[in-house]
Parts: C-alpha cells; sequence; structure tokens
C-alpha cells in the first residue's frame, strides 16, 4: 500500500504510541521526517530518533520519553497542510502555539524549522504541523 502523505502518517504513529505510553516507535523513512523529527529533537519533544537500514526505504526508530514518567512531553501533533490543502504563512504572520508553549513546524526555503528559528531568519513557508 503506498501512502500519499507519509508526514501525517509518520505524525499519526507518533502521537499514538504516546498515546499508549509507549517509549519507542518505528516508522517508515523519508527525507521530510527526518528533517522534522531533527526539530522535534531540537526543541525537546523526543528524546532522539535513529535510521535503520533495511535495504529498502529504511525505518525510523523513534525514541519517546519513558513510559514511567507522568509528565509525557507530547500533548497533541496536529498536521496543519496536506496534500489536498496547502497552508502557507508569510514571515510576518507565522502562528505561535500555545502562547510559546508549543511549536509549528515549517518548511521554508531554507530548509524545515521551527517557528521561532523561522521568524529570528526572517523567512515564511509552508506550515506542516503543529506540536504541543
Amino acid at each position: 500500500m503506498s501512502l500519499s502523505d507519509s508526514i501525517a502518517d509518520g505524525l499519526t504513529c507518533i502521537r499514538n504510541a504516546n498515546r499508549v505510553k509507549k517509549e519507542r516507535v518505528d516508522i517508515k523513512a523519508s527525507k521530510a521526517l527526518v528533517e522534522i523529527l531533527k526539530v522535534m529533537r531540537q526543541e525537546r519533544f523526543i528524546y532522539d530518533y535513529r535510521l535503520i537500514d533495511d535495504k529498502k526505504q529504511g525505518i525510523l526508530r523513534i525514541y519517546l520519553r519513558k513510559a514511567s514518567e507522568s509528565l509525557r512531553k507530547i500533548n497533541k501533533i496536529v498536521r496543519v497542510s496536506r496534500p489536498g490543502l496547502r497552508i502557507y504563512t508569510q514571515k510576518s504572520e507565522i502562528p505561535t502555539v500555545l502562547n510559546g508553549f508549543g511549536i509549528c513546524i515549517l518548511s521554508t526555503p531554507q530548509g524545515i524549522l521551527s517557528g521561532d528559528e523561522a521568524r529570528k531568519r526572517n523567512v515564511g513557508g509552508e506550515v506542516l504541523a503543529k506540536v504541543w
């Protein structure tokens, strides 16, 4: 089965694994997902991720917070822009998520960045997801 939206599928797997308090989750790899995970690791929403070579597409193993912790970092992940409806934003209108407690992930001409980093670099782009 081919996926039309690998980003939404990856975010859904992370959301479901976080909801049942798993410590790690494996998803199919893509270049966009690797960049999104870099931003999430930089903002400390996940511990780490690892790319595992399986002689095909590859697998991303994502390490979430431990199940024993009462406060899990990811409360919600929302896919904003999708293949049927692209959402773009200008540099002056980059959304803030929960008054700064969450992050907005953007695809910009300078790569996939968090909303704060895009404001610092003074670029806008496509709003991929919001995480809080």
